[in-house]
């Protein structure tokens, strides 16, 4: 990984931009949205029973779109690969993780604290962007094991994802068929919104201050993931 901890700080104007969307999304609508599911698709959720395939799928598809907590974590774990073999790795190794743990959860009716599990899944946009900025080499010397701790968020990632599925009390009726047509709805969803950062990601790569940006950026996505954590962490306090 590139070590980002001697770059220049002149920041360019859209670091700024970047700056306020990512303290947005990881204060005032966070409970509107990352793991949550909308009021509407909550009701139908509840309400159905049977096999619901396509419709799960699409709700699937549209939890990982507006999932920005994913988003975030995706973004940093592909800011430095430029190679599509990589990419496709680590991108796997998340979908493995996270959707492991949403349907053993969810079949087995395990849960955790919701704003736990959330405060984890903001640790993990945090250490992401830590990493990229190679603060652990510098910090302590050593380079914590990527592709491993990819795995680990991921499953975390799907513990979140599981645990609010079950306070919706799915009909049992369908319940395996649904919830693989939900889970091959979020790899649909996943690969869409791969797929637009990375063509954003390769524009911004090829100018010229993309180096001297990627400073900020992931100082950015930082405070995002911390920010994230402060809100859940209250949250949890206050419930």
């Amino acid at each position: 990984m590139m070590n980002l901890m001697s770059g220049k700080k002149a920041y360019h104007p859209m670091v700024w931009v970047l700056l306020t969307i990512l303290l947005f999304l990881a204060t005032g609508i966070a409970d509107a949205y990352a793991h949550g599911v909308a009021e509407g698709d909550q009701g139908y959720v509840q309400e159905v029973s049977g096999v619901q395939f396509m419709p799960f799928m699409y709700l699937g598809a549209k939890h990982m779109v507006t999932g920005y907590d994913h988003l975030l974590f995706l973004f940093g774990v592909i800011f430095f690969l430029y190679r599509m073999k990589d990419i496709g790795l680590y991108v796997t190794l998340f979908a493995v993780g996270h959707s492991t743990t949403m349907l053993f959860g969810v079949l087995t009716g395990i849960s955790a604290n919701a704003y736990i599990i959330d405060a984890i899944i903001g640790l993990s946009v945090g250490y992401k962007a830590l990493d990229n900025l190679g603060a652990y080499r510098r910090w302590f010397g050593v380079q914590p094991n990527t592709k491993v701790a990819t795995l680990v968020f991921g499953l975390f990632h799907g513990f979140g994802l599981a645990t609010k599925i079950q306070e919706f009390e799915m009909s049992k009726e369908g319940l395996l068929p649904n919830l693989i047509a939900f889970n091959i709805g979020v790899e649909i969803g996943q690969l869409l919104a791969l797929f637009a950062i990375l063509i954003l990601m390769g524009f911004w790569r090829k100018t010229q201050g993309f180096a001297r940006y990627a400073f900020a950026a992931n100082v950015l996505l930082m405070t995002a993931g911390f920010v994230l954590v402060g809100y859940q962490l209250t949250g949890l306090a206050i419930a």
